[in-house]
């Protein structure tokens, strides 16, 4: 099948921002209900609102494709393209007013992640990739810093609970600067140079399928806990973890989490 990834990357980066500038509506407002749904993790109409955008964008433009988010469910096809839908990573962030959740979109293939786009609509900033087309920051073409140290390294993660305690010591050992500007918002950190790792050792496929194709392009390495660097977006829910870096300190972040 011949695609053409520039057009796929545009039409996927519009989707996003569009549904991103709905959840805009419901941001920091005093009457935001919040719900809990069956794994515990919370949800509002805003998640709800802007997937249902996009799937009904979709069921115009593409109704071949196939489509799997967090809030309706779905799945990936065994051949031709699939659109994966995170309508609000950070949703825990959002409810409590915090700018730095992301809008995720992702368009996989046969040999996975094809177009991968994060945009954090608080900021009205968004990070797109398409393979072997670049990785591009609000239009301009962005990648990865050069450090090749740990020490000093910004190193971020969503949540350090979820880390064992002995990799907090190792990590905080090794002179990383640790953070947890975390979620998607880590991973755009990586992409555009402004940190050199982000660490999700807890995830859904949902959370990550931008990722490998994002910091791939913008000259980066993405690989799970494990080192493997294919994604597994049929994996059950919360049971994927993702490690991104600028590559050069890559090796060395792996040993210290493995070595935990």
């Amino acid at each position: 099948m011949t695609v053409n990834i520039d057009s796929l990357l545009d039409e996927a980066r519009e989707l996003a921002e569009a549904a991103g500038s709905l959840t805009l509506k419901w941001f920091r407002q005093p009457d935001l209900k919040v719900s809990a749904k069956v794994d515990g993790t919370e949800v509002t109409a805003a998640d709800r609102a802007a997937e249902r955008f996009i799937r009904d964008e979709l069921a115009r433009r593409h109704p071949g494709h196939a489509v799997f988010g967090e809030e309706e469910g779905g799945g990936i096809a065994s051949n031709g393209l699939s659109w994966v839908i995170d309508p609000i990573d950070g949703t825990r962030g959002f409810v409590r007013g915090v700018p730095l959740y992301a809008t995720l979109l992702a368009v996989v293939d046969d040999d996975g992640p094809l177009v991968g786009v994060i945009h954090i609509p608080a900021l009205n900033s968004t990070i797109s990739a398409g393979r072997g087309v670049g990785c591009w920051l609000d239009g301009r073409p962005c990648s990865v810093s050069d450090r090749s140290d740990i020490a000093g390294s910004l190193v971020n993660t969503s949540s350090y609970e979820t880390m064992s305690n002995q990799a907090l010591v190792d990590l905080k050992a090794s002179g990383a600067m640790m953070r947890t500007w975390g979620d998607a918002y880590g991973y755009y950190l990586v992409a555009s140079g402004q940190a050199e790792a982000m660490i999700d050792p807890i995830c859904s496929p949902w959370d990550l399928a931008p990722m490998p194709v994002i910091i791939d392009e913008a000259g980066g390495k993405f690989t799970d806990l494990n080192g493997t660097p294919k994604l597994d977006l049929q994996a059950s829910t919360d049971s994927i973890s993702g490690v991104a870096s600028n590559a050069l300190i890559h090796d060395e972040l792996l040993d210290i989490l493995r070595d935990a």
